[in-house]
């Protein structure tokens, strides 16, 4: 049994652009353990994203390897889930509705449609929403919530399939000084509660140091 959730292994990424090459991440290691919280600290343009991307198998490596319970990376996959620092909410669907969307399609995807999943469903989601303190909004529509709680419903959304890693890039960017205080103790909380492997992207060198059980820092 191994205590290695995430092995990074000699990670590089070359982008083409515009006929040049630019290196945004070469020979990358590092070992993640499970339920670890690890943030990721660097200026703009040092690879930070990449690097969350291609653990998401959203972005596909030019060399070295991702593993993830001892299976190479090579697609996004149920056992990892992003969040954004825009907060992509499907405005047609209320915060409830944005909760749920997930699992709705896991569940016609397999064609199951099984009452009792569909219960399970709606009382995990519950459970989120009063996590998250959003019970007073479950049936308002994202373009009648702040961006703190638009944030709160995209990590709300990102649980529910109850991901075993949490990918989050730059989550609070583009909050206000007193609402990212606020975000940064709920998600310490959902750390706790929920038990997964928190990877964090910031370029906040304080961020990085209150909720880092270890700060990895990236150099352009």
């Amino acid at each position: 049994m191994t205590d290695t959730k995430i092995r990074i292994q000699q990670v590089s990424k070359v982008f083409q652009t515009r006929g040049q090459s630019v290196q945004a991440l070469q020979d990358v290691s590092l070992n993640i353990g499970p339920n670890e919280f690890i943030t990721f600290v660097g200026a703009s343009g040092c690879g930070k994203s990449t690097l969350l991307r291609s653990i998401g198998g959203l972005e596909q490596h030019s060399s070295g390897q991702i593993l993830v319970d001892e299976h190479v990376v090579d697609r996004p996959g149920i056992d990892r889930a992003m969040v954004f620092q825009h907060y992509s909410l499907y405005p047609w669907l209320t915060v409830s509705q944005n909760i749920k969307f997930c699992r709705q399609l896991k569940v016609v995807s397999d064609t199951v449609r099984n009452e009792g999943d569909i219960e399970l469903a709606s009382g995990r989601a519950d459970a989120l929403i009063n996590l998250m303190g959003l019970s007073a909004f479950c049936d308002a529509y994202p373009n009648q919530l702040s961006g703190g709680m638009q944030q709160r419903v995209a990590i709300a959304r990102a649980l529910m399939p109850k991901p075993q890693i949490l990918l989050m890039d730059e989550p609070f960017g583009a909050l206000d000084a007193q609402t990212r205080e606020v975000m940064h103790d709920l998600i310490r909380h959902v750390h706790r509660l929920e038990k997964s492997t928190i990877l964090f992207v910031t370029h906040d060198v304080e961020e990085a140091i209150y909720l880092g059980g270890l700060v990895v820092l990236m150099a352009p």
